[in-house]
Formats: C-alpha cells, structure tokens, sequence
C-alpha cells in the first residue's frame, strides 16, 4: 500500500467523505467522543492529510497540522479490519521522514502513550481530558530516534 498525503486546500470532495467515514467510525461510533470531530483544519493548506486505502476505502488515517508556529499530529486512526498490521505505525513513520527535523507535538490517548513513545514521543505535560477520554501531551524532538514504522504494531486509534 502506498500512502497518499493530501493538503487540506488540494481534497477532493471523495476524499472528505472518506476521511470523515473512517473518523467517524472509529472516535464517533467506536469510542463515543463527546465532542465533535470536524474542527476547521481540515480544509487548511497547512493541514496534510495522509492515508492508507484497500478496496474498501481508508484502511489507516492520520492529519498533520500547523498551528502557532509548530507542528501537530493527530486523529490517528485505523479501520477495525485492519488492525494489527502496522498501518498506523507507517503513517506516524512518514510524519517523521516528512517533518522530523522539527518537533513534533501530539495529544494521545492516555493508553497509547508507551506506543508513541516507541516513535520516539515523549511526555510533555499532565494528563488531561479531551473528548472524555484521558489524554497525555507529548512531543518528539529532533533528536529523538525512533523505530521505524514497520517495528512497531498498530493501534486501534488516537484523537488530538
């Protein structure tokens, strides 16, 4: 599977649809949020989107956003069926190839913090929640090394 990166300005209206079904499914349905997902950064050209698709459609969803000068990275996600093959590793891998030689800021899922840590992520702050899930701030510097995304097995999702 090769992993396609769209900025937020170049989406078609597919693509939309497509990224929204999957984050729907999995933070809306699955997880139960109990805030809304669409947020004004998806449409941003300074948002990239990048995503993993079988004939099913997105097997494996990430954005990455700027905001007040630094880079953000969030609503990982991965479909049910596809869990467990590394796809979400992949894509979290590509943000560091593309933006790794800046820092890299992220909100995750308070259970998922050993998994980023694994990338190369590390603690930045208390834990807080967001969506009504227990959420820790971290932050990959630079300098961090990582194990590549293909190491390291998938996870069911994260929401910033």
């Amino acid at each position: 599977m090769t992993i396609r990166a769209v900025t937020g300005d170049e989406l078609t209206a597919q693509d939309v649809h497509d990224i929204w079904r999957i984050r729907d499914a999995v933070f809306a349905v699955e997880q139960q949020c109990d805030e809304v997902d669409v947020d004004g950064r998806d449409l941003l050209p300074t948002t990239t989107h990048l995503w993993l698709v079988d004939d099913d459609g997105i097997t494996s969803y990430l954005r990455s956003f700027v905001e007040d000068g630094g880079r953000h990275v969030g609503r990982v996600c991965t479909r049910r069926d596809q869990r467990g093959r590394g796809l979400s590793g992949r894509l979290v891998a590509e943000c560091t190839r593309r933006w790794g030689t800046g820092t890299l800021e992220l909100n995750a899922q308070a259970y998922l913090e050993q998994w980023y840590g694994l990338h190369g992520y590390v603690r930045s702050g208390d834990n807080f929640v967001e969506a009504g899930i227990d959420h820790v701030p971290m932050a990959r510097r630079p300098s961090t090394s990582a194990l590549t995304g293909s190491d390291v097995p998938d996870v069911a999702s994260h929401d910033v």
